[in-house]
């Protein structure tokens, strides 16, 4: 484990931190940044999650969809939670929580904004974090790559319409222009941007691709930690002026957390599958893709809509409560495998 994985929630929290100080002391500052616009986006942001995302999906082989058969049952199990679960659970949260139980300590010109940034974090399965989820509950590297790959070809075609969908069923107006161009921005262009270096990499020779992913991973980082700051710099005056705010938009994001990772575990145990593929398929069902939920959120909304301010929520408790789930899977492994049959083990482990 790298030492960013190791510390991850402290770097987050730092992060987090020095967002929030300089968007109180430098609002002008943020302002000016939040300005750069180019057809509704933001430039810096972009910059941002393409050089946060596009080494991490340098690393996705698609080729890799040729194995789907190998781990059916865990990849069914993920596909159900991420497309069929997910995006609409969460819109009955939002709706429920946000649109009537705590729709009177709420600002009333927010509300929909809130229910629309919530159904945004919630309708994009994770891509870019996974593989650290992964890692730290030993998944099945090729079961990851797998899923990832399935999920990003399936992101590409079907996130605007579930959001499109469950924004209309909200009574919300849906920007589509924008939404698609969030699409095409946020998930088409780093994807075909990351295979077509990867292919070029690739025919450089066996080492070219490895060498260049340890160089860019450090810039992958620091993308990512100076998105955190920007993005709660922009944040910080509402998350100051506004706790019980956070506080409630958090209920149903923890709530859908913890039931879809519970969903996807069980519903592998159920289907016999190994603890190694249903770890890593727990952790996909549910973490959420924030990199790509802040910026479509962002373009469709603004940076001062309650939709950007649900979506940063998410980024502000994605990293400690998926890291809880984490623990969950590793200490639960032994009343997973205490079912009939042999225990089944990832290769190389050993009780």
């Amino acid at each position: 484990m790298s030492l960013f994985e190791r510390y991850l929630t402290l770097w987050v929290a730092l992060c987090i931190l020095a967002g929030i100080v300089l968007g109180h002391l430098m609002p002008g500052f943020f302002q000016a940044i939040g300005a750069l616009k180019l057809a509704k986006v933001n430039l810096p942001v972009a910059v941002l999650i393409w050089l946060m995302i596009v080494p991490m999906l340098m690393r996705i082989d698609f080729a890799a969809l040729g194995g789907v058969a190998a781990h059916w049952r865990g990849i069914g199990v993920t596909l159900f939670v991420n497309w069929a679960v997910k995006p609409f659970t969460m819109a009955a949260l939002a709706w429920l929580f946000i649109g009537h139980l705590f729709r009177g300590y709420l600002p009333a010109d927010q509300i929909d904004s809130y229910i629309a940034g919530l159904i945004i974090l919630a309708a994009a399965p994770c891509t870019a974090m996974v593989f650290v989820w992964s890692n730290l509950t030993r998944g099945e590297p090729h079961f990851t790559l797998t899923q990832v790959a399935l999920n990003d070809s399936i992101m590409i075609v079907a996130f605007a319409p579930i959001v499109g969908l469950l924004l209309g069923l909200s009574a919300i107006t849906v920007p589509w222009n924008t939404l698609v161009l969030s699409v095409l921005l946020y998930i088409v262009v780093p994807v075909a941007a990351a295979q077509i270096l990867r292919r070029h990499l690739i025919h450089k020779g066996a080492d070219a691709l490895p060498a260049v992913l340890r160089r860019l991973q450090p810039l992958s980082l620091c993308a990512l930690l100076a998105t955190l700051v920007l993005l709660f710099g922009f944040q910080g005056e509402q998350i100051l002026a506004q706790p019980l705010v956070i506080a409630l938009l958090a209920v149903p994001i923890l709530i859908q957390v913890y039931a879809n990772a519970g969903i996807a575990y069980l519903l592998n145990r159920l289907a016999g599958e190994q603890h190694c593929v249903a770890g890593p398929s727990a952790l996909i069902g549910a973490s959420n893709f924030f990199e790509l939920a802040v910026a479509a959120a962002i373009s469709l909304f603004g940076f001062n809509s309650g939709a950007a301010l649900a979506t940063v929520v998410g980024v502000l408790i994605e990293v400690p409560v998926m890291l809880s789930v984490v623990r969950i899977v590793n200490a639960s492994r032994p009343w997973y495998e205490r079912r009939a049959g042999k225990p089944e083990l990832a290769p190389g482990l050993e009780r």
